[in-house]
């Protein structure tokens, strides 16, 4: 299967970053997109498996580019996704699954941002069916920090490419603006539609 690239579109809905810095990120999203194609090529050609080493090895680097692109490719099409809307309240069963794990929305925004500050790659917003509780999860690279079979329902792309065009260091006003630019239906449908987990018993 050929990776294609989504055609997020930039709008005046999009508060958190201006035009400028948009595109650049596009370019970098577009950069995921070609490195999935090249890297499925070369396993499709397979490769010399009898070499594979922990060590090093031509097939470890292929194995490990994977996941990092993959993840690349996926994190930043959620983020995409989430972002550009004045509907930026959540509603009262949003509201509600969130209460039942953080205690209000307030303590779940200061989670989150805090998990923002701390975090050098990504922050997730995800269910976590291991341990049936809503998490923000701190990534410090695409496919280092990730939590097997949460469901992400909220993503923020912290690497300094997301912002460091518009905001320089400033990054809690980058943040700021990223909460205040949440598409919170967006939020939702990804609560109704994650494997079925998470409506039943909370919607």
């Amino acid at each position: 299967m050929e990776f294609m690239k989504l055609e997020f579109e930039y709008s005046d809905d999009v508060t958190v970053i201006n035009e400028e810095q948009f595109n650049a990120h596009m370019r970098l999203y577009e950069g995921y997109i070609n490195k999935m194609n090249e890297i499925d090529g070369l396993l499709a050609r397979g490769g010399d498996l009898e070499e594979a080493n922990a060590t090093y090895s031509e097939f470890r680097g292929i194995k490990r580019g994977e996941t990092y692109a993959l993840n690349g490719v996926i994190l930043h099409e959620y983020y995409f996704e989430n972002i550009g809307s004045d509907n930026n309240e959540p509603d009262n069963d949003v509201l509600g699954c969130i209460e039942r794990d953080f205690g209000s929305f307030e303590n779940w925004q200061a989670h989150f941002v805090a998990t923002a500050k701390a975090s050098r790659g990504w922050v997730v917003f995800c269910y976590d069916p291991r341990s049936d509780m809503l998490r923000n999860i701190s990534l410090d690279a695409h496919d280092y920090g990730n939590i097997a079979l949460s469901v992400p329902i909220l993503v923020i792309d912290m690497y300094e490419h997301a912002y460091f065009l518009q905001y320089a260091d400033h990054k809690d006003e980058y943040i700021n603006a990223f909460m205040n630019n949440i598409d919170w239906s967006v939020v939702r449908d990804r609560m109704e539609g994650s494997y079925v987990v998470i409506p039943v018993r909370w919607m």
